[in-house]
């Protein structure tokens, strides 16, 4: 008898852990995630160029990352902040200039990706996603940066940040100021690395060349 529970036990973690493996939920197509919106918890539709009504989002109560890369939007869908649960976002790829003003309505973002975004008007955008109370991660890779803001001194939770293929001559000192920082991806830049002593007094960061 002991042995049965003792089995049983282990095929019901064994369920739970399949179960919030994420590869599980991931939809590629809006028309299937449409059909029961509410056990959708990863929705990639990367690469499909769709229009987007902005009365879906809400109806995703439980979706937890969402890809729209590549889809070339002129701006970020309408009603997107209706996605309370939303954890990750990924909107590499496309060609709008400006985050909408209610962008910090995201209140559960984690990790944003904003790559391949030349267009992108990265001041404007910064004074928008300070404002996201539990951002962490910000990939800001390959978007033709020269320099980086002032205000993102004034993120208040952000920990990795990836400014990778850009254009930067130097580590911006405001981004060395954060004070919840860990790792900063510096790869494929025009940094001098003779100009940066690798026994920084700054240990607690890690910086990746």
């Amino acid at each position: 008898m002991k042995s049965i529970l003792l089995l049983t036990a282990f095929l019901q973690l064994t369920f739970i852990g399949f179960a919030q493996d994420s590869t599980v939920f991931e939809y590629k197509s809006i028309e299937e995630a449409l059909v029961n919106p509410e056990k959708v918890i990863r929705l990639n539709l990367s690469d499909q160029q769709l229009v987007f009504s902005p009365t879906i989002w809400k109806q995703f109560v439980n979706l937890q990352y969402l890809s729209l890369k590549n889809e070339h939007l002129s701006q970020v869908p309408e009603g997107l902040v209706e996605l309370k649960s939303l954890k990750v976002l990924d909107l590499s790829g496309n060609d709008f200039i400006n985050l909408p003003s209610n962008f910090f309505e995201l209140r559960s973002l984690e990790e944003l990706y904003l790559n391949d975004e030349k267009e992108l008007n990265l001041d404007s955008a910064i004074q928008v996603l300070i404002k996201l109370p539990k951002l962490k991660s910000l990939h800001l890779e390959n978007d033709g940066l020269k320099m980086i803001p002032d205000a993102f001194s004034e993120f208040p939770q952000l920990e990795y940040l990836y400014l990778n293929n850009n254009k930067l001559k130097e580590i911006p000192a405001n981004i060395l100021q954060l004070k919840n920082i860990k790792f900063i991806d510096m790869k494929h830049n025009h940094i001098n690395r003779k100009n940066w002593n690798s026994k920084n007094p700054i240990s607690n960061i890690t910086i990746k060349f």
